[in-house]
């Protein structure tokens, strides 16, 4: 999609209203004392008539400003013709501007004494901008006529943590592009009812969108935001990227925004030094400069701050209809020496690294986030060992409701890209994660992350000749799905992109025309059924009682058997995972009750890709026991092949 700048149809006075307004005295009092919440209502541009006249009311907050004027295509940006007039000690700056509409292109000049700062400013506030690299905000509403009532009334039942939540991460830029359009991405309109077909036909119960908020540089993949409360227009308009929600929620699927509180770019334009000082992020470059990202830290400390972003992520679950956020760079957040050495950090009140003022603001954010929306989820990527960080705050917790477990995330990935001949060795990679995996309320991530900048994709990660790294990818994806906790997935992974991801580039969905990727993605669309359908996969995510052990000790042939148990007696699955590329005929394995076991899903059927070696569908117990059990499956393992069995009947 292409935006132009709207010329002005008729020239505008230099009159600027300064006697209407849209904030009240409470507002300016709940804002200044760091709890006002929707501020978007109130704060940045909003189209309105005074009088019958038409016009757009305009606010921004600059306390250390001298002068803010409106330029923009309505006095052909004149720096010095419409000034804004404050509001007495709030900081706030505000005006109504007459025949001003959607549309226009405008920015904030802001003029600050004693040192002579000038600047031009897009608003914070702007629910919509230029296609960057041009950076002006846009006046603009955001009516919509939303379709998805059935949806918004059940939700509470699919984004449950005793519900199976299966997330597909998506790059809207990158998951599909027309070539023919030169390489052009996707509109929002034009992916909503593609991805919508394909995610639902692949049984993916939520998607998570990469930042979608508005960001300058196209590489940072939205992570370096500047347009906070604006969706990024290279792919069209507000109620364009509603339209993708609406469509992914009357399918029933869920939508998960990532969300990047942690810090924002320097560019000029942006929140940095806004009025010529350091009025978003902290003043001492210890505090407020991420050294690994080249950005500014937000102040958590400072009320109207906390003010901003509580009201941004508010306003994505309210005029958006998300269903979660995802928090980007929690553990960035919680210490004060993240990423800094020694004599490069200030210590808090009592000197410790702990980030007191962060750690306020996530508790009140996942406070009020649950208060007002307690159908909805907060994720924490939080790489640390930080404690209850999806816990409830009134326990001492954070409050979010989950967790990425980057520690499964990385010993799996560690223990899978060795030769299966050394994986013996390190058994205790994939045991290690039951010693905790119920201390928070965890979602397994095989994210973005894992497949850029050089660590190459996931079907590449895996050793071997061609046929065993798509056994051994089968084999991984099996064992996220065995595992308690949520999955996540990042796109091109289900079905095996060669390349690692690259942004400015489409999937190479052509692979799919042959069979082995074919394969791939037939089962990891069965995986999701599979887990979707079988409670004892997902009910107990959370409780030690909904999984056991059979064997965690045969590292000599590197094979694992463990059971999921649901909430009611004898719902189990039986999940045998063997990493090595030899097949194990007559391998016993004990079982806690007599009767049918049914092979409900193989990872090295033919259908898959896989070399066919299985059980015939299913299995009986032998009375003899085994590992501590009082019945025993004899059973053929499939090389590098994972085994999904469930008890059906005594």
């Amino acid at each position: 999609m292409k935006l132009t700048r709207v010329e002005s149809q008729r020239p505008v006075g230099p009159a600027v209203r300064s006697d209407v307004s849209l904030l009240t005295a409470e507002d300016l009092y709940l804002f200044n004392e760091g709890t006002h919440y929707r501020l978007w209502e109130k704060l940045g541009s909003h189209a309105r008539r005074v009088d019958g006249i038409p016009g757009t009311q305009f606010a921004v907050w600059a306390p250390s400003a001298r002068q803010v004027f409106v330029m923009g295509d309505f006095n052909q940006w004149n720096r010095s013709s419409h000034p804004l007039s404050v509001r007495g000690d709030s900081g706030i700056w505000e005006g109504f501007i007459p025949h001003v509409g959607p549309g226009m292109c405008y920015k904030y000049f802001i003029v600050c004494d004693p040192n002579g700062y000038q600047a031009e400013k897009a608003d914070p506030f702007a629910v919509f901008s230029e296609v960057p690299p041009r950076t002006a905000s846009i006046v603009r509403d955001l009516d919509y006529s939303w379709q998805d009532a059935s949806w918004m009334h059940s939700r509470a039942a699919c984004n449950s943590l005793n519900s199976p939540i299966s997330v597909y991460e998506v790059h809207l830029g990158s998951w599909a592009r027309v070539p023919e359009e030169g390489n052009r991405p996707l509109t929002y309109r034009e992916l909503a009812p593609y991805l919508t077909d394909y995610v639902h036909r692949m049984g993916f119960t939520h998607v998570e969108f990469l930042p979608v908020m508005e960001h300058p540089f196209y590489g940072s993949w939205g992570y370096q935001t500047t347009g906070y409360f604006a969706v990024t227009s290279r792919y069209g308009t507000p109620q364009d990227f509603m339209s993708l929600i609406d469509t992914l929620h009357r399918r029933g699927i869920g939508v998960i925004l990532d969300w990047v509180p942690s810090h924002f770019p320097t560019d000029g334009h942006g929140l940095g030094l806004f009025d010529g000082t350091h009025l978003y992020e902290h003043a001492d470059a210890r505090q407020g400069f991420h050294p690994d990202w080249g950005s500014y830290i937000f102040n958590y400390g400072r009320h109207e701050v906390k003010s901003f972003l509580m009201s941004n992520a508010l306003f994505w679950l309210e005029r958006y209809h998300a269903d979660g956020l995802r928090v980007d760079a929690v553990a960035s957040m919680l210490y004060l020496d993240y990423s800094r050495k020694e004599g490069q950090w200030i210590p808090n009140r009592y000197g410790g690294r702990e980030n007191l003022e962060a750690l306020a603001f996530l508790r009140t954010l996942n406070e009020e986030v649950y208060k007002r929306h307690p159908d909805v989820q907060t994720i924490a990527e939080e790489s640390t060992a930080w404690p209850m960080v999806s816990r409830p705050t009134y326990l001492g917790g954070l409050g979010f409701g989950l967790k990425w477990d980057m520690g499964w995330m990385h010993d799996t990935l560690q223990y899978m890209i060795r030769n299966p001949i050394f994986r013996s060795f390190h058994h205790h990679d994939l045991t290690f994660r039951m010693l905790y995996a119920f201390t928070e309320n965890f979602l397994l991530p095989l994210s973005h992350d894992e497949v850029t900048h050089g660590k190459g994709s996931l079907l590449d990660k895996m050793p071997g000749d061609s046929w065993q790294k798509f056994a051994n990818l089968r084999l991984l994806l099996g064992y996220l799905y065995a595992q308690p906790g949520k999955k996540l997935l990042f796109m091109g992974g289900e079905w095996g992109q060669w390349r690692e991801w690259q942004h400015e580039e489409s999937l190479d969905w052509n692979l799919l025309g042959e069979p082995r990727h074919a394969g791939l993605q037939q089962w990891v669309r069965d995986l999701n059924r599979c887990y979707r359908n079988e409670p004892a996969l997902y009910e107990r995510d959370r409780d030690p009682s909904g999984f056991e052990w059979i064997d965690c000790h045969d590292a000599q042939s590197s094979v694992l058997g463990f059971l999921r148990k649901g909430s009611e007696t004898q719902h189990a699955v039986l999940v045998v995972c063997n990493f090595t590329p030899i097949v194990r005929y007559n391998y016993r394995i004990g079982v806690p009750w007599e009767g049918w076991w049914m092979e409900r899903l193989n990872s090295d059927a033919t259908l898959y890709g896989g070399s066919g070696h299985g059980n015939l569908g299913g299995m009986l117990t032998n009375p003899f026991p085994c590992h501590g059990r009082s019945h025993c499956l004899n059973l053929t393992l499939p090389p590098l092949g994972v085994l999904f069995l469930r008890y059906l009947r005594s």
